[in-house]
């Protein structure tokens, strides 16, 4: 095990790096990579009996649950590689803007090997800003560039631009945006600003984003099972989890000599093949007996003009079973701060009064019984949404009332 320092700065990959080119040739344990409690890069090599191709060993987010350690062999990687250099017409150089341990960083760094180009790593010592993507983005060396980033960065640099950052962005020729779903008025933002967006979707058990704008890569298969659920199949696809035997879940199966995994997403795929993610499987809150998907109400919620993103769950109700409650990001001036649940006894004033009143007004039994109102919402470290811990707090202040 190896770790990179510094502290302040950017991390030095070069021991990831060394360690992936090896695994890839077949000439090293696989590897997993983390972040020290200093903030340095540790470099592990893990075990991986009945896999002898691993590669790497990549945690899930862990958004809603345990994170599960998944396999990702030669072949999955090198297949996501080459799919994704023919998506993007080329190869090229790449800037690492993203935690380096889940997926879509670890991806930033096998691309890079298989295109023998020179990946930069963006500082972020001091966190995501736009100064400091500006600032890596203009190391860039090679005519041909890429970066993956989740959509709250890519907000945050449309919203307060350093000077330059627009500039670089148009530069790259592609942004890979995936990690949650985009709100269509960032897509259309970016497109006006003239960055060439394109939007992911996949998972560590996919090797990573394997549908682009919608479509699948070359030798990505998809279809929608009969319960609703997406599946993806292909060589991209994972051997299976390092610590928990699958028998019983059947999330990975094999079906014709093509290995597929079960996502815990819903989607429906139109006549022209392109794949539309309805939101996951377990977003449905049954609510005095009626049915609300989760994603149809953020949706709603997030047309509010001073929305500027929400997240909803069902909670734990004694009078309706369970309750649509809802964490809500506000725009700067849009509200007064942190607010209660919609019918608190607090002042007309609260944002969170004023937005659940307008919400049962317009929504009906959509609307949120519970609002929390907040600055932004809570993130994983890999900028996905915390959904555990926002549904923890929904439902304490619910129980609350």
């Amino acid at each position: 095990m190896s770790d990179s320092t510094p502290k302040n700065g950017p991390l030095n990959i070069e021991p990831a790096l060394k360690a992936l080119a090896a695994a890839l040739h077949g000439e090293g344990p696989a590897v997993e990579l983390s972040v020290g409690d200093d903030g340095s890069l540790v470099v592990g090599h893990l075990e991986t009996p009945g896999c002898d191709d691993a590669v790497a060993v990549v945690r899930t987010s862990g958004s809603t649950g345990t994170p599960k350690a998944t396999i990702l062999t030669v072949e999955s990687l090198a297949a996501s590689s080459m799919a994704t250099a023919l998506a993007l017409k080329g190869e090229g150089q790449w800037l690492l803007a993203l935690p380096v341990q889940y997926v879509a960083g670890v991806q930033v760094l096998v691309r890079s090997l298989f295109a023998g180009t020179r990946p930069w790593v963006m500082d972020m010592s001091g966190g995501f800003t736009p100064e400091a993507f500006t600032a890596a983005a203009l190391e860039l060396t090679d005519k041909i560039r890429f970066t993956s980033l989740v959509p709250t960065q890519l907000q945050r640099l449309l919203d307060n631009p350093s000077p330059g950052t627009l500039a670089v962005l148009r530069r790259f020729n592609a942004v890979l945006l995936g990690g949650a779903p985009a709100p269509a008025a960032l897509l259309d933002a970016a497109r006006d600003a003239g960055v060439r967006v394109v939007t992911t979707y996949g998972s560590a058990e996919s090797s990573g984003g394997c549908i682009y704008n919608g479509y699948p890569l070359e030798g990505v298969s998809v279809r929608v099972a009969e319960d609703g659920r997406i599946l993806l199949g292909g060589d991209t696809i994972a051997a299976g989890y390092l610590e928990a035997p699958d028998e019983e879940t059947a999330t990975f199966f094999e079906e014709d000599g093509v290995r597929w995994y079960r996502t815990s997403d819903l989607g429906s795929i139109a006549d022209d093949g392109r794949l539309t993610v309805l939101g996951r499987a377990d977003d449905v809150i049954i609510t005095g007996g009626v049915k609300v998907s989760a994603a149809r109400v953020q949706e709603e919620l997030e047309k509010h003009d001073g929305v500027t993103a929400a997240f909803v769950a069902g909670v734990p109700s004694g009078e309706w079973g369970q309750a649509v409650a809802a964490y809500v990001a506000l725009a700067p001036g849009a509200g007064k701060g942190p607010g209660a649940e919609a019918g608190s006894t607090a002042g007309s004033g609260d944002p969170a009064v004023v937005l659940g009143q307008e919400w049962r007004r317009t929504l009906g039994v959509l609307a949120p019984k519970t609002v929390l109102v907040a600055p932004s919402l809570l993130m994983l470290p890999n900028g996905k949404p915390d959904r555990l811990a926002m549904t923890s707090q929904l439902s304490a202040l619910h129980q609350g009332k």
